[in-house]
């Protein structure tokens, strides 16, 4: 009785995994802009592609982090400045990579800079701490899209947007899982209007990964800020106990990232030359085993995974 079933399901898993392995030719003809390589996944992203043959546009924020990345890589890959938050600058490396890559359009698009920044309860936070983590994570990367699109159109090609398990699930205060859900929405959105225009369309959703935008310190600074500068009505409703706590959770949650970026950059070149890309990637043990599939629970039984590790305001904490 069981047999078929079996059988069934290898055949599905041998299908599938011949699937995947499907790889494009000519991938030295392909030009590929990644954006946000100073560091962490742009980075290692771009050294990746590179040593593949692709021609790597790398977009950098610093003059520093565009030549230590020359240095590193061949004489293929090259570099332009861009803040994604700035609509001249990605005006001007727009009208770069048009020139770059003339009649052979742009292959693909790696929406990868970010911004973490912020990681709080709401109420602690101003506007302008909302804006900026939504200016880089979300408003830039769509600013960006639209200046590449009549080329990435043109070469029938790829975009890969960066969104976070924090995209499916909201389990803390802050712009940030605000901009993984917008990310989310306009990548849908987008994949749905470019279907028929042969451009695919894929979302990497990762788990914790150890990059610049989750170093610690940052984020200690931060949280110290935004409780010092609450009003004393405010501080006393929470307690010093509940900042306490959720900093531990905080500083808990950063030294237990994964260090292995490797299976976020190899989801990134998956989804740009394998023939048939997935739609979504969500790498990561954390993201596969417990964001995902909380995702999908009912709310009531969602909230209550996220709640019950929640600090304990000062008058319930009594």
């Amino acid at each position: 009785m069981w047999l078929p079933l079996l059988v069934l399901l290898a055949l599905i898993f041998l299908y599938r995994w011949y699937r995947e392995r499907q790889i494009l030719q000519n991938l030295s003809d392909k030009y590929v802009l990644i954006t946000g390589c100073d560091s962490g996944f742009g980075n290692l992203l771009a050294k990746q592609l590179d040593r593949r043959g692709l021609r790597v546009l790398a977009a950098c924020l610093t003059e520093k982090g565009a030549e230590d990345l020359k240095k590193e890589t061949s004489s293929r890959l090259q570099t332009v400045i861009l803040d994604v938050t700035d609509s001249q600058s990605v005006s001007s490396a727009a009208n770069w990579v048009t020139s770059t890559v003339g009649d052979a359009g742009l292959w693909g698009l790696v929406n990868n800079a970010g911004f973490a920044i912020g990681l709080a309860p709401n109420e602690w936070q101003m506007k302008d701490d909302f804006i900026k983590v939504l200016n880089i994570n979300l408003l830039g990367m769509i600013d960006v899209t639209l200046n590449l699109l009549h080329l990435i159109r043109k070469a029938q090609g790829r975009i890969v947007n960066v969104s976070s398990v924090s995209g499916r699930l909201c389990n803390v205060g802050g712009g940030y899982c605000i901009s993984k859900f917008g990310v989310e929405a306009f990548s849908d959105g987008l994949r749905r209007e470019l279907c028929n225009f042969g451009v695919k369309v894929s979302i990497i959703e990762p788990g914790a990964f150890r990059t610049p935008i989750t170093a610690l310190e940052p984020h200690k600074q931060n949280l110290k800020r935004l409780w010092e500068n609450l009003p004393a009505e405010v501080k006393k409703d929470y307690g010093e106990q509940y900042y306490q706590n959720w900093a531990r959770n905080l500083y808990n949650f950063m030294e237990s990232t994964s260090s292995k970026l490797y299976e976020v950059t190899d989801c990134m070149e998956h989804a740009l030359i394998a023939v048939y890309p997935w739609t979504r990637y969500s790498p990561g043990w954390d993201s596969k085993l417990f964001y995902i599939p909380v995702s999908y629970l009912p709310t009531i039984l969602s909230d209550y995974v996220i709640c019950r590790s929640a600090p304990k305001p000062a008058q319930r904490a009594e």
